[in-house]
């Protein structure tokens, strides 16, 4: 991937992850350019397929474009940051994401965005006054 193209994802997502929406500048391990359609699934390298990711949400999520929604068992798509709108399938409930609609619930889950070590983790990020979950 050219140098250029990985500023323009980093200029974009403002150094926060677009999934979980932690600051890349509180997390110990580099952030990561993810494919939102993966490759092997016949996503292009270009910048409306790009997304900055931490390290935990670009792992768990992987090559996956959907995953079942814990809520109803359907098959839901994934959170699109290019397509869709963070404020409309997810909220704050304190240091937990909560998912307001299918593909909300259904990437928290296979992101496992609520992992507790994280949740912890905001949750002393949030009282130090270094997470903005608002």
């Amino acid at each position: 991937m050219k140098p250029s193209l990985k500023r323009r994802v980093w200029k974009r997502a403002n150094g926060i992850c677009e999934y979980c929406r932690m600051p890349s500048d509180l997390y110990l391990a580099p952030y990561q350019i993810d494919h939102i359609v993966a490759e092997q699934h016949g996503g292009r390298t270009t910048l409306s397929n790009l997304a900055l990711a931490c390290f935990h949400c670009n792992l768990r999520k992987g090559p996956n474009i959907a995953g079942k929604d814990p809520a109803t068992g359907k098959t839901i798509r994934l959170f699109n940051p290019r397509k869709d709108q963070w404020g409309v399938h997810f909220r704050w409930h304190g240091a937990r994401l909560i998912g307001r609609t299918g593909i909300g619930r259904t990437t928290i889950h296979v992101l496992d965005i609520n992992h507790r070590a994280y949740v912890l983790v905001r949750k002393a990020l949030i009282l130090a006054g270094c997470f903005n979950n608002g």
